[in-house]
This record gives structure tokens, C-alpha cells and sequence, in this order.
């Protein structure tokens, strides 16, 4: 994904970062779904919206 945004990284630094990201992904894994709004920040507005209907 860095290399897709133009900034490379050595394999090294990769998989330091994979390794430290990884277990938030995990945690997230069995909520989601189940929430009363999407991950994806950008449509908590429009969850909001709907939920004050």
C-alpha cells in the first residue's frame, strides 16, 4: 500500500509495520458488522442523520 501511495519501504519496515497493525484490525474483526454505524468514518454522519429521524 506504501509503494501504491509513492512512498516505498524495505520489506523490513513493512513488516514492522503489518506486525503493529495487525492486532487492531483483529480486535475490530467481531464488531464489525455489528455496530449501529459503519467502520468507515466518513458515513457516521449520515448513520447519525438516520438514527435521529
Amino acid at each position: 500500500m506504501a509503494e501504491i501511495a509513492g512512498l516505498p519501504v524495505d520489506d523490513d519496515v513493512a513488516k514492522r509495520i503489518a506486525n503493529s497493525i495487525g492486532p487492531a484490525f483483529e480486535g475490530v474483526t467481531p464488531v464489525a458488522g455489528k455496530l449501529p454505524f459503519d467502520l468507515e468514518p466518513s458515513t457516521y454522519v449520515v448513520a447519525q442523520n438516520e438514527a435521529a429521524r
